[in-house]
């Protein structure tokens, strides 16, 4: 099967995605992302699944779930339901993996390969079911962290799995995106002598 015709569609749990790239240290860049996939066959759909807090008037993540929606993805959300644990402690509970299964059901007759940015083990036995239908699955999450940031079920029924921290390069945000793009000068690169505190220089 060559790339022309392989049919990707990316499944991106949110929350797991932050959590894992936030333990191994960086940012996703997510123009970065579709771009990587959109060069690795014929990108139909991105999907990113994430709750949101309904009752809050400002939520971090809504500038996020934004740009993705105007930038090629697919974003899908749910208000968070709240409540109270057996311990008397207010939760949020704000989980999309039914939401996540049932588009990968209905897209699997019309895809070659889904890539599925998550580690939770819950995830296992749609990967096997859509796997069935002659799908290729991905899994990307990461073994690097301590704890794994994912479930050793879910690895070994994937296809292919890929850490996440070997995509770094590929998919991290690069920090001299922010700094102005002089940083690359080699000027910045100031000797150690002109580092040192005025403070401990005898002629100031």
């Amino acid at each position: 099967m060559t790339s022309t015709i392989n049919k990707i569609v990316l499944f991106i749990d949110g929350a797991n995605l932050y959590a894992t790239a936030k333990t191994l240290g960086f940012d996703i860049d997510y123009k970065r992302l579709l771009k990587e996939f959109q060069s690795r066959g014929t990108l139909l759909r991105a999907f990113y699944y994430t709750a949101i807090i309904e009752d809050q008037e400002y939520s971090s993540i809504r500038p996020l779930i934004d740009w993705l929606d105007y930038n090629g993805y697919t974003v899908v959300t749910k208000a968070t339901k709240e409540f109270i644990d057996a311990s008397g402690r207010r939760k949020v509970k704000g989980n999309m993996d039914i939401e996540l299964a049932v588009n990968a059901m209905e897209l699997a007759e019309h895809i070659d390969q889904m890539v599925l940015f998550s580690g939770d083990g819950d995830f296992r036995s749609l990967v096997e079911a859509v796997q069935r239908r002659g799908v290729r699955v991905t899994v990307i999450s990461t073994i690097a962290s301590q704890p794994p940031m994912i479930a050793d079920e879910l690895r070994r029924q994937a296809d292919v799995f890929t850490d996440l921290v070997e995509l770094q390069s590929k998919l991290g945000r690069d920090p001299s995106e922010r700094p102005a793009p002089r940083d690359r000068e080699p000027r910045n690169h100031m000797p150690k002598f002109l580092q040192q505190p005025k403070g401990n220089d005898p002629l100031v």
